[in-house]
């Protein structure tokens, strides 16, 4: 019995420590594309709603759970100066999931987490959730064309 929980232990550890091996490894343009995602959640995170619109296409078409149908730029853009007008980000991250490019278009799943703060009662909610973000790299600079995603909270 005990060479058997010996022997288990081994394999175990054996598992735990080749599983470091399984990391994602990202290539140069898969971390490109990432750069652009942080980008855009620092200035939405920093509440400048105008700089945070400068990562939208004119083509972008989004969906979030929580709407009856897509929205283009001009809808989107309404709906994040209304929350930042109202709100501020305290503290929010991102885990990327899965990242595809090829060539200029790009697509990013990722985790989201953030703490809000209402600025008028100083109430703080948590929100967490999914996004699949749909790219186009336009002058060097990666664009949302459209996305799909939002708030798995309760």
């Amino acid at each position: 019995m005990k060479r058997f929980i010996s022997m288990f232990t081994i394999l175990m550890t054996f598992v735990i420590l080749s599983g470091v091996g399984f990391a994602q490894q990202w290539s140069s343009e898969q971390k490109d594309v990432w750069s652009g995602v942080q980008k855009y959640w620092d200035v939405f995170a920093k509440g400048d709603a105008k700089a945070d619109m400068s990562y939208y296409d004119e083509s972008y078409l989004g969906w979030d759970f929580q709407s009856k149908v897509p929205q283009n730029k001009a809808n989107t853009s309404k709906w994040i100066e209304y929350m930042l007008r109202n709100g501020s980000i305290e503290l929010y991250t991102l885990t990327p999931v899965a990242i595809w490019v090829k060539g200029d278009f790009a697509y990013a799943d990722y985790y989201y987490s953030m703490v809000m703060k209402d600025n008028e009662t100083g109430k703080k909610e948590n929100s967490e959730g999914t996004w699949t973000d749909i790219l186009m790299k336009k002058d060097g600079k990666w664009l949302l064309i459209g996305d799909r995603g939002g708030s798995t909270s309760k």
